[in-house]
């Protein structure tokens, strides 16, 4: 039972409203950079599966990831906050 209240949490923790918010920004900076999945993932030294988790939100990143993003993207840091 402990187990479930933890794994709850945690689920509630990854699909939060900020979490959701900086997801859809991630998606929406990319297509306007006009680059596709496999092209981020090769700039940043990743798979295009990884690309794939963090825009599906199955995958967070951290600040330094998402400010190599936001250079990519040609985007503010602030973009991708509410």
């Amino acid at each position: 039972m402990e187990y479930y209240h933890i794994y709850t949490n945690m689920t509630k923790a990854i699909y939060s409203e900020d979490h959701i918010y900086i997801v859809e920004q991630l998606k929406k900076a990319r297509q306007e950079a006009r680059l596709d999945q496999v092209e981020v993932a090769k700039l940043l030294g990743k798979t295009q599966s990884h690309v794939s988790k963090v825009e599906a939100g199955q995958r967070r990143i951290d600040v330094v990831a998402l400010k190599e993003l936001a250079k990519i993207y040609k985007k503010s840091i602030d973009f991708f906050l509410k």
